[in-house]
C-alpha cells in the first residue's frame, strides 16, 4: 500500500490507501463512528447480512477474475441463519475477494474498495455516508490540483534546461533539405510539423494507411510536446515580425533539433510521461525518431 492520507468525516479520522490502483477506504474508522470499542463486531454484523453477501458478489463478479463463485454460493445460502457469521478473513480467503483487504498489527484493520466502504457507511449512517463521499470527493479534487502543479513543475523545469549548453551527440529532428525549406506549406501546423517531424500531416497519414483516426501529434512523446509547444510560440513571434515561410521554417527546425537533443536527455521528461501517460522518450533511439512520428 502506498502512503495512507486521512480525511475527516463528522467526528471521525478516515483512512485512505491505494491498492490495486484504486482507493481503499478503512472500514475500521468508519464502524468506530457507531461502536468505537467493537469495530470488528460491527463490522461482521454488517457482513452477515444477506444483502451485503449478495452486493459483496456482484461487486467481485464485476472486478474481479478470480472470484470463486462456488464458494461464495454456500455463503449467499447461509446468510440470514442466525447462526452465520462471516469476517473479513474468511471472506477473502475463501472466495479470493480483492474488494474488502485486512491488514493485522498496529497500522492494520479492513479497508475496503470505495464502493464497498460507501455501502458500509450508509449501513452504519446515511448522514455519515453523506459526508464521507463529500470529503472524499474533496482529497481527490486536492491530489488532482496537486498533479495540475507537479506537471507544471516539470514543464518548467524541462524548458530551463533547454537555455544550457548541454547538447547531445544525436538529431532527433530530420534537419531538413533545402528544396523541403523552399517548399509553400498550405497550412501553419504543417509548418510545424516539417520542422519537428520533418513529414506534414498528409505524408504521416498516407504512410499509416490502417490508422482511422488520430495524426501524426498524436504519436508525439512527452518530449516531442514539449519542444512542439514551444515552436508554436515561435512561430507565432516570427510571423509577427513578418519573416516569410521559408525563413521561420529553417529556423523552426534547427531550434527543434537543439531543443530535442537536450529533451531526450531529460529524466523530468520521464516524469512527465508517467503524469500525462504518453509514450517514453527516455528510450528513444535517434536514429528512428522520423519513422515514429
Amino acid at each position: 500500500m502506498s502512503k495512507k492520507k486521512e480525511i475527516t468525516v463528522l467526528t471521525e479520522r478516515v483512512t485512505v490507501q491505494k491498492l490495486h490502483e484504486a482507493d481503499y477506504i478503512s472500514l475500521t474508522d468508519i464502524a468506530r463512528y457507531r461502536e468505537p470499542g467493537r469495530t470488528e463486531h460491527v463490522i461482521q454484523n454488517w457482513m452477515r447480512n444477506r444483502n451485503t453477501i449478495e452486493f459483496l458478489g456482484i461487486w467481485e463478479t464485476l472486478n474481479n477474475p478470480g472470484f470463486k463463485h462456488l464458494e461464495f454460493e454456500v455463503f449467499r445460502k447461509q446468510a440470514g441463519l442466525n447462526s452465520f457469521v462471516l469476517t473479513p478473513t474468511q471472506w477473502i480467503g475463501n472466495t479470493e475477494a480483492i474488494g474488502i483487504v485486512s491488514r493485522r498489527g498496529r497500522y492494520g484493520g479492513t479497508f475496503a474498495h470505495k464502493d464497498i466502504a460507501f455501502e458500509f457507511a450508509s449501513w452504519i449512517s446515511v448522514e455519515f455516508k453523506l459526508y464521507l463521499i463529500k470529503e472524499f470527493q474533496r482529497l481527490k479534487e486536492q491530489e488532482l490540483e496537486q498533479l495540475g502543479w507537479d506537471i507544471k513543475r516539470n514543464l518548467a523545469r524541462i524548458n530551463y534546461r533547454i537555455h544550457t549548453d548541454a547538447i547531445r551527440e544525436n538529431l532527433i529532428p530530420p534537419e531538413l533539405e533545402a528544396r523541403q525549406v523552399t517548399l509553400v506549406y498550405a497550412s501553419e501546423a504543417d509548418v510545424l510539423n516539417m520542422a519537428l517531424f520533418g513529414r506534414t500531416a498528409k505524408a504521416w497519414r498516407e504512410a499509416n494507411p490502417g490508422t482511422k483516426k488520430g495524426n501524426i501529434r498524436d504519436e508525439a512523446n512527452a518530449a516531442q510536446l514539449v519542444c512542439l509547444a514551444n515552436l508554436e510560440n515561435l512561430n507565432a513571434l516570427f510571423i509577427r515580425d513578418g519573416l516569410p515561410q521559408s525563413e521561420r521554417l529553417g529556423k523552426l527546425n534547427r531550434i527543434a533539433i537543439e531543443q530535442m537533443r537536450l529533451l531526450l536527455g531529460d529524466a523530468g521528461v520521464g516524469k512527465l510521461e508517467e503524469s500525462t501517460g504518453k509514450p517514453g522518450s527516455g528510450g528513444v533511439d535517434p536514429g528512428h525518431a522520423e519513422t515514429r512520428a
